[in-house]
């Protein structure tokens, strides 16, 4: 029995792992857990998994979850808070797996600090690689330990690289489904709704994510992310349109071969491969309805649609404190277009504008990244209140 903890287990992978430890049981046993402020969700998890540790937002949160517990008669695990709490979590000395699931930066420094422990990590959470791949592989190097990559395209990646050696690599092929704008003529775009942005024609995921996959800036993420979790130059990472979203990424090698993933659009099974590697178990849960699969379609994928994905190519070219600021400033953005300040449009001209007023300066340790982060946060900030302003300027009286 393998024990696991969790970041982000409120979230839509944290569920989606419980559900496969639920499918593969007694193989695991989770021992911590770390939520925001999803109550709800957390008690009943609390009260089935039973684990020693669990972390919450903040302190009211804390109090609030004790007192919820206790009204249920269920027994109180260890309740921690804040950045101490999910640090907790990251490196509880009983974890042999931990799922870095937790949406945005707040899963970063629990993250790195598991990886210097030597911990297997099932990496779910983009910031980890986006902000900070250079420090978090370098450390995973010197623990000898391998990232096992939950996204599909990543994992999708990982399994085919098990056909050849890195030297015989020509180039890792993203897959992206297009998101729901990609046939929506292009001066539309400005005056797309958050609620068309949110309609994933293909996956079931959270608003970020799910905005930034409509952006294409996930994608983005995606290259920066494969190009240090897999040891490539940034030039042999591509990405290519695929609507049906059923093959989920492609490993070309140096004599033409192509080895390419296929599944069904459920991350039940991308989750299995990594909490069970190098193992391949057997699973009812997930299977590809080939009955169904009519067509596969291949397209280029436009910068001009997809401006973030030009603005995340030049930041990992540049480096140094850009994709932290880069994964900032979206962050900030997206927001900002889901309490529906800024439009859709507005995403990508944050973003730029912040890479603008960002220095080349190296990270030579955590703390570099995170003050990166928060500048980053607060001229986003800015950036998207200029827009706000613009746009209420401009509105009909």
């Amino acid at each position: 029995m393998k024990k696991l903890a969790i970041l982000g287990c409120t979230g839509s992978i944290g569920r989606q792992t419980l559900a496969v430890v639920d499918s593969l049981a007694p193989r695991f046993a989770v021992v911590a857990l770390a939520a925001g402020n999803n109550l709800d969700e957390l008690v009943p998890q609390i009260e089935k998994y039973k684990p020693e540790l669990v972390s919450v937002g903040d302190a009211r949160k804390a109090g609030e979850l004790a007192a919820r517990l206790r009204e249920k008669g269920i027994a109180l695990p260890a309740i921690h808070h804040g950045r101490e709490g999910i640090l907790a979590v990251g490196t509880h000395p009983d974890a042999e797996i931990v799922v870095s699931a937790a949406v945005g930066v707040v899963g970063l420094e629990a993250t790195y600090e598991a990886v210097k422990l030597g911990r297997t990590i099932a990496l779910s959470n983009k910031e980890v690689l986006v902000a900070a791949g250079e420090l978090v592989m370098a450390a995973a190097h010197k623990a000898g330990k391998e990232l096992l990559p939950v996204d599909s395209e990543h994992n999708a990646v990982h399994q085919c690289l098990r056909g050849g050696t890195h030297r015989e690599v020509r180039k890792l092929v993203l897959t992206a489904s297009g998101g729901p704008f990609r046939k929506t003529p292009l001066h539309q775009l400005q005056s797309v709704t958050v609620e068309q942005a949110l309609a994933h024609p293909n996956w079931k995921m959270g608003n970020r994510i799910t905005v930034d996959s409509a952006t294409m800036m996930n994608k983005g993420f995606e290259v920066i992310e494969a190009r240090w979790l897999f040891d490539m130059k940034p030039a042999q990472v591509d990405v290519i349109i695929h609507p049906q979203s059923t093959v989920h990424s492609m490993v070309e090698f140096v004599d033409g071969s192509i080895l390419a993933q296929l599944g069904a659009t459920d991350m039940r099974m991308p989750i299995q491969y990594a909490l069970t590697y190098p193992e391949r178990v057997a699973s009812n849960q997930v299977d590809l309805d080939w009955a169904k699969l009519k067509r596969l379609d291949f397209a280029k994928a436009s910068t001009r649609r997809y401006p973030c994905l030009r603005l995340a190519r030049e930041a990992m070219k540049k480096g140094g404190a850009l994709p932290c600021a880069l994964n900032a400033a979206d962050e900030v953005a997206v927001a900002a277009f889901l309490q529906r300040q800024i439009p859709f449009l507005g995403i990508p001209e944050v973003v730029e504008a912040v890479l603008a007023r960002t220095p080349r300066v190296a990270m030579t340790g955590m703390d570099d990244v995170l003050a990166a982060d928060a500048e980053a946060r607060r001229i986003a900030g800015e950036e998207v209140a200029r827009l706000a302003a613009k746009a209420l300027a401009v509105a009909p009286s």
